[in-house]
């Protein structure tokens, strides 16, 4: 039970993390970080492998890179839709 909110946990914080340094503004608050950490977590796993220190069964700076770049490729994506719309 504990390891599954610390995964949580860890997600949101990331998610904060990763949209802070790209500047954009996470739509759904501490869901869509929580959204976003999840995600971009497995695409930094996925693009810089697992290295460096681990909490809550995240390796935490490919995660919080590969949430930077998921929260920035959505961010371009939103201004796509905006100015087509």
């Amino acid at each position: 039970m504990w390891s599954i909110l610390i995964s949580i946990v860890m997600a949101i914080i990331i998610g904060f993390i990763g949209d802070a340094l790209v500047g954009n503004h996470m739509p759904g608050g501490i869901l869509g970080s929580m959204i976003a950490g999840f995600v971009g977590a497995w695409i930094g796993v996925w693009l810089f492998g697992s290295w460096g220190p681990q909490l809550g069964g995240f390796a935490v700076v490919p995660a919080i890179l590969g949430t930077a770049i998921f929260v920035f490729l959505l961010g371009l994506l939103s201004q796509l839709f905006r100015r087509t719309a």
